[in-house]
């Protein structure tokens, strides 16, 4: 494995040893990365089921600013560790040893708030919309935020999660990628109120 695009481009990532842990395929990310944005200038990622940290470490290479990377198994977060600090990414992540619940009640009491998740759960155990929904009822998605998870294509999603509304299904072999953005009600509720006043004041001038 190692890093497509970005600022770390080609630099090799260690695998987690055996076969528990499924690693996204380049072509996979590439498409995921060219679906929801090449590069980012800034944001937060959150990295759920991160398995080696590759997706969030793409992130951080094309400019994020910030992953927290979420995994059960020990294997996971020490390989994770691993490739951090062989990249000099330590100082821009975090790393939960954790199931993903624990994890998202931890980082809405923190106050963490994200602007790009990645899904990728083992495709025997995928609760992908059940995650989206605790994320945001936890609170920790921004307005305009997007999600993308990764899933058998026999699995269908829902078109809304708790305010995340499908955008995009693709596949690529047995492999489908399910894109979502994130609309806060209340932050939309407030636009569209400065909107209207900004018409009537428009209106008065």
């Amino acid at each position: 494995m190692r890093v497509i695009a970005g600022r770390l481009k080609g630099r090799r990532l260690a695998s987690v040893p055996g076969t528990d842990t499924r690693p996204t395929t380049d072509r996979v990310k590439e498409a995921l990365f060219n679906i929801i944005g090449p590069y980012f200038s800034g944001g937060w990622g959150l990295d759920l089921y991160a398995g080696t940290g590759a997706l969030g470490i793409e992130g951080l290479s094309r400019g994020l600013e910030r992953v927290v990377f979420v995994d059960a198994s020990p294997r996971a977060v020490r390989v994770i560790r691993t490739n951090l600090e062989a990249l000099g990414l330590t100082a821009q992540a975090d790393v939960y040893k954790a199931d993903v619940r624990r994890a998202l009640a931890d980082l809405g009491r923190r106050g963490l708030r994200f602007d790009v998740l990645f899904l990728d759960p083992p495709y025997a155990h995928q609760h992908i919309a059940e995650d989206l929904s605790e994320a945001a009822l936890r609170g920790i998605v921004r307005h305009g935020a997007v999600a993308v998870a990764e899933h058998s294509r026999t699995v269908e999603l829902p078109a809304r999660i708790e305010g995340f509304v499908k955008v995009k299904t693709s596949t690529y072999g047995d492999t489908a990628l399910s894109v979502f953005r994130y609309e806060d009600e209340n932050q939309r509720n407030s636009n569209d109120e400065t909107g209207e006043e900004d018409e009537e004041k428009g209106e008065r001038m």
